[in-house]
């Protein structure tokens, strides 16, 4: 009788030892779904998904698309996939100021945004092509609720596209405006570019969805 209370109290130990660890990782990758509500004020989807692995630490999936095929004559045409790691300044589980590093690809067939006399205003030529990016991340995000949270970002990134370039007409520019030193020695419509642009930025509402 006395080994089988032992082995009963020690199978117990186990079960809740068991019990607790399952608890302890389902709330360590507890995700959370967001969506961009500054995008979605402008019609572009950009829904968010994020997993804690540490109080300190959590990995975030997002798709960005633009579906407009034209906005006053000018296609604004894109999306673009971003896996971003990001590092939390206080162990609060994913709450707070954080840093981040970002990697993701794109596509685009869209009119080129400039900033003109203070204002944006669209090239009135558009580009057709793909890329990737590298780049940070600083944000802040609260938790206002048992499961609603608040995340605020902006972020930059090193962006490589390869495209074509068409007038609005739709006519392919064999003559890509590059420096001289890397003009082709025959027309070549296929142009190249790599700078440091902002990559993301927004207001993100979020659900938690389980503790």
């Amino acid at each position: 009788m006395k080994r089988l209370i032992l082995t009963l109290a020690a199978l117990f130990v186990f079960l809740s030892a068991t019990a607790q660890d399952d608890v302890a990782v389902k709330e360590r990758f507890a995700p959370a779904v967001k969506l961009n509500a500054a995008y979605a004020l402008v019609g572009i989807i950009n829904p968010q998904v994020e997993f804690r692995f540490t109080p300190h630490s959590a990995f975030q999936a997002e798709l960005v698309y633009s579906p407009w095929q034209s906005v006053k004559g000018h296609p604004l045409h894109f999306g673009m996939f971003i896996n971003e790691y990001r590092y939390y300044i206080a162990p609060r589980h994913t709450r707070g100021l954080y840093v981040g590093a970002n990697v993701g690809m794109m596509g685009f067939n869209m009119s080129r945004p400039m900033f003109v006399d203070g204002g944006v205003k669209l090239q009135d030529r558009y580009c057709k092509g793909y890329g990737f990016m590298l780049g940070g991340v600083v944000g802040y995000q609260w938790q206002f609720a048992e499961r609603w949270m608040l995340d605020v970002f902006v972020g930059f990134s090193y962006m490589y596209t390869m495209y074509n370039g068409y007038s609005m007409d739709g006519v392919i520019d064999m003559h890509p405006n590059r420096p001289a030193w890397k003009e082709p020695a025959s027309p070549d419509p296929f142009n190249i570019s790599a700078q440091w642009l902002p990559n993301k930025a927004g207001i993100s509402i979020g659900f938690l969805l389980w503790k």
